[in-house]
C-alpha cells in the first residue's frame, strides 16, 4: 500500500495584513518628502542640514509617487489623498513660477545672426560658464566646446595659472582674444574670455570668493550692446560657511536692481529650491530670469559630475535681467571637474 503525503501549504497573509504592509510602505516613503517639503515651503534661515537637503527637492517626486502607489494598494482613501497632495506639491515645484520666466515673448526667439541683427536691434552672445575645480578641468575639452558651439563669452571659476597656461596652449586666445583673469589657488581664481571688449568694473563687496563685475561691450553693424556681467562663485553651505553663503547670495540679489542688461553666470552653490536663491530672482525693482529653470531643465544636474554618489542637482546658473532673452540652454560634462559646463544663447538689446 502506498501512502501519498501532502505538503503543508504555506500560510497566506490575510488580505488586511497585505494592505497594512502597503500602508506602512506608503508612510515610510512619504516621511522624508514631508520633512524636506516643510524646509522647502517655509522661507526661514534653516540650519545647514536642512539647506543641503532642500537642494534635492526635485527628486522628491519619486518617493512621493511611490508613496501614492503604496497608499492606493493599501486601500485607504485618506492616505491616498494625502499622498496625491504630496505628488501635486512636488510637481508644482518642478514648474517655474512666473518670475522665473522671461518677461519678453519667448516665442519671438533669438536674433538669427550670431553677431548682430540690424532689423530687430539685438546682439547675440553664446555664453558658457564652468567651475574648473581648482583648475583641474580638461583645457582641451573646454576649447573644443567653445569652438564647436560658437561660444563668444566664457566665464570660469576656480581658475588657476596652470589652467590658464593649458588653455593658451590649446588655442583659446585665438577663439576668444579678450580676457580679464585673476588666477589663484584655493578656489579663488576667476576668468572671463570673450570676442567682445571687456572692462573691469569692480567686485561684489565682501564676498567669500572674488566675484568680479565686468562690463562687456559688443559692437556690430553700427549698433552697440552693453552687458553688466558678474562672474559668480558663492561660498558652499558646508561647515562654518552657511552665514557667508547667505550673505554672498544676498549681495548678488542687490545686483538685480542695477540698470542695464544684467547677466550673472557661474557657480551659485544654490538651487532654485532655496529661498535665498529665489530672492535673487525676485530682486528689487525688477526680477531676474533663471535661464535653466525657464528652459524646463530643473532635472538636468550640473553637480556632482565626479565620484560622489548623490542625485544630481542644479547649482550652476545663468541669470539675466528681463530685457535679455535666452534660448538653447545646454549642459555639458567636462573631464577633470565635478561641475558641468552650462551654455545658453543670450539675445541682448542694442543701442544705435
Amino acid at each position: 500500500m502506498m501512502f501519498r503525503t501532502r505538503g503543508r501549504a504555506a500560510p497566506r497573509m490575510p488580505a488586511g495584513g497585505a494592505a497594512a504592509g502597503w500602508r506602512w510602505l506608503a508612510g515610510l516613503a512619504a516621511a522624508p518628502v514631508v520633512v524636506v517639503s516643510v524646509f522647502r515651503a517655509v522661507p526661514r534661515e534653516w540650519p545647514i542640514t536642512a539647506v543641503q537637503l532642500v537642494s534635492f527637492t526635485p527628486w522628491l517626486v519619486l518617493p512621493a509617487g511611490a508613496s501614492l502607489l503604496f497608499a492606493v494598494l493599501g486601500r485607504r482613501r485618506w492616505m491616498a489623498g494625502a499622498a496625491a497632495g504630496l505628488v501635486a506639491v512636488q510637481l508644482f515645484w518642478l514648474v517655474p513660477l512666473d518670475y522665473a520666466r522671461p518677461a519678453t515673448d519667448p516665442a519671438a526667439g533669438p536674433a538669427p545672426d550670431a553677431v548682430a541683427n540690424a532689423e530687430d536691434g539685438t546682439v547675440e552672445l553664446r555664453t558658457m560658464s564652468l567651475n574648473a575645480k581648482l583648475g583641474k578641468a580638461d583645457a582641451a575639452e573646454i576649447v573644443r566646446l567653445v569652438r564647436a558651439n560658437g561660444v563668444t563669452l566664457l566665464a570660469l571659476q576656480e581658475y588657476t595659472q596652470g589652467l590658464e597656461d593649458r588653455l593658451a596652449a590649446a588655442g583659446l586666445p585665438a577663439l576668444l582674444p579678450n580676457r580679464i583673469s585673476d588666477p589663484a589657488g584655493r578656489a579663488a581664481g576667476t576668468a572671463v574670455y570673450s570676442v567682445h571688449g571687456l572692462v573691469a568694473a569692480g567686485e561684489v563687496p565682501d564676498s567669500h570668493f572674488p566675484m568680479p563685475l565686468i562690463r562687456l561691450t559688443a559692437e556690430a553693424n553700427g549698433r552697440r550692446a552693453v552687458v553688466e556681467l558678474t562672474n559668480v562663485h558663492v561660498r558652499a553651505p558646508v561647515g562654518v560657511g552657511l552665514p557667508k553663503w547667505r550673505s554672498d547670495l544676498a549681495a548678488l540679489g542687490r545686483l538685480a536692481s542695477q540698470p542695464g542688461n544684467v547677466v550673472l553666470a557661474g557657480d551659485f552653490n544654490a538651487s532654485y529650491d532655496h529661498a535665498e536663491f529665489r530672492e535673487i530672482l525676485q530682486g528689487g525693482a525688477r526680477t531676474l530670469v533663471d535661464v535653466g529653470t525657464a528652459a524646463g531643465s530643473r532635472l538636468v544636474p550640473t553637480w556632482p559630475m565626479g565620484d560622489l554618489f548623490l542625485p544630481g542637482i542644479t547649482i550652476d546658473h545663468v541669470l539675466t535681467s528681463p530685457s535679455v532673452r535666452s534660448a538653447d540652454y545646454a549642459v555639458h560634462r567636462v573631464p577633470g571637474t565635478d561641475h558641468a559646463a552650462i551654455m545658453a544663447t543670450l539675445t541682448v538689446p542694442a543701442t544705435g
